[in-house]
């Protein structure tokens, strides 16, 4: 017999990437970023791109990287969040890593 699954929707995990548009590099966009992750129990990474922008790879509930995207994107920002965020792309969903932990700045 099947044990009922008792986590819901917004527990389960899933692994996201994001890329962040504007002036986001060289004003402490990663290091807010890392920040905001830790405080959402996220692990992944924050890193530069060459054309500008800033990848963010986020793992963990689904609440909290719904959290964190909301927060890289909201305007204007009531998190003190720096720099000048224009766009974001659509997160794109991947395979969850096990080997992932803690939230780097790259």
């Amino acid at each position: 017999m099947k044990e009922a699954r008792s986590e819901s929707v917004g527990d389960q995990p899933v692994r996201v990437t994001v890329f962040v548009r504007g002036h986001v590099q060289g004003v402490g966009f990663r290091w807010w970023t890392r920040a905001r992750a830790l405080e959402l129990g996220l692990a992944g990474h924050a890193r530069n791109t060459d054309d500008g922008r800033v990848e963010v790879v986020a793992q963990g509930s689904r609440l909290a990287v719904a959290r964190l995207v909301s927060l890289l994107g909201e305007q204007p920002s009531t998190t003190r969040r720096p720099g000048h965020v224009s766009g974001l792309s659509t997160p794109l969903e991947g395979s969850l890593r096990d080997d992932l932990s803690g939230f780097l700045e790259r």
